[in-house]
């Protein structure tokens, strides 16, 4: 069913209500099949950068639209409702290009955005090792001096749009301190030197592709490198308080999408002469399930808020990706358990919810990092 929605402006409510449609008519129609064959839909990003999806948050100057992000995030909960791999791919792509929207020159902003939020370039995001996923510390590729700029060796691991990319905002070390000696650069995706490895075999999001990067003496202008050396792990981390409400927002979208599965075939479903919908135990079900959902809509536009309004919001950016994710494995089970054996079959799309829904607890930090953050901020603990 619609959500019902509040936007800050009519403008945005426009937005949404376009991105709702373009989701229902061009996304959902592909979805099921492109998963079920592992077809990344590349081209879907590009369709969606026209309309001005992947531009959303970002200032009109270089191509995008302006908007709130408690507007842009209701906007990508539509995606993720209808095919959860768009809606990550674009979240990824939305963090992979804050980097250089908040920390770029003004010649980078020039040269590189427009292109990045108008969907004719893709973005990755080149963070975690094999070794280093949420410890940053640990992070042990390296850029050196070079006559050119520098010089990047190493390997990355779990990078969505790995091997599909046309950039990946890529972190590494120019220093050995444990925070201060990381730097942040813009990498073209056919850089030479750069190869990747096989896709990941994953539970969920087969059409979403994850594969290890590996960077042999890359080189890199000086003129990719984004903000000041030593500046990455700032860089990363502020990036990272946004991409968690993205997660959020795409664990919603599925959320909502499981619940509204569940009801309507709760409706249909009869037994014992009855409609399964008419049983006060399956109804409470539907009833909790519902009110997870808006639970975790209601934490992510509150983070969202504080965003817009400039204060700080990294605690409830945690607080809002564990709500949600822990909403969207919940409700997805649920969902499963409510289509009963239906449920377990992929004639049905339940089943592809729950797979995908717990991702959403494992990346942009897991839900147990989640809990550090907010009860590092709660106790006023200095992160380490």
């Amino acid at each position: 069913m619609a959500v019902d929605r509040l936007f800050p402006t009519e403008e945005g409510a426009e937005l949404v209500s376009l991105v709702r449609e373009i989701a229902q008519t061009e996304l959902a129609p592909h979805a099921a099949a492109d998963e079920a064959a592992g077809r990344f839909p590349r081209d879907s990003f590009g369709m969606l950068g026209e309309v001005g999806m992947l531009g959303l948050p970002y200032p009109e100057e270089y191509g995008g639209t302006g908007q709130p992000y408690e507007v842009y995030l209701q906007a990508l909960e539509e995606v993720a409702a209808v095919w959860m791999t768009v809606g990550v791919g674009v979240s990824v792509h939305v963090m992979a290009s804050y980097a250089m929207a908040e920390f770029g020159t003004a010649e980078q902003r020039a040269t590189y955005l427009p292109e990045m939020v108008g969907g004719r370039l893709l973005g990755a995001y080149a963070l975690s090792e094999a070794q280093a996923g949420s410890d940053i510390s640990a992070m042990t590729m390296r850029a050196k001096h070079a006559d050119h700029g520098y010089e990047l060796n190493g390997a990355k691991a779990w990078t969505t749009h790995g091997s599909y990319a046309d950039f990946y905002t890529t972190f590494a070390r120019t220093g050995d301190d444990p925070r201060e000696g990381v730097s942040c650069f813009h990498v073209p995706g056919n850089a030479p030197g750069l190869t990747f490895g096989s896709p990941e075999h994953k539970m969920g999001l087969n059409a979403s592709p994850t594969t290890a990067l590996y960077f042999d003496a890359v080189p890199i202008d000086d003129s990719r490198r984004i903000g000041d050396e030593g500046q990455g792990a700032r860089i990363a981390l502020s990036a990272l308080d946004s991409g968690r409400l993205g997660i959020a927002a795409c664990a919603t979208g599925l959320a909502q999408a499981a619940l509204d599965l569940a009801a309507d075939y709760a409706k249909q479903r009869e037994q014992f002469g009855q409609a399964i919908a008419e049983f006060q135990g399956l109804r409470f079900l539907l009833a909790e399930m519902a009110a997870s959902v808006d639970s975790a809509r209601a934490t992510y536009l509150m983070a969202a808020r504080k965003r817009d309004a400039g204060r700080p919001f990294s605690r409830d950016a945690a607080v809002a990706k564990l709500i949600a994710s822990d909403a969207a494995m919940k409700v997805t089970t649920d969902a499963v358990q409510v289509l009963g054996g239906y449920g377990y079959t992929r004639d049905y799309p339940a089943e592809r919810y729950m797979r995908e829904a717990k991702v959403t607890q494992i990346f942009e930090g897991t839900n147990q990092i989640q809990r550090l953050v907010i009860a590092r901020q709660l106790l006023k603990y200095p992160l380490k």
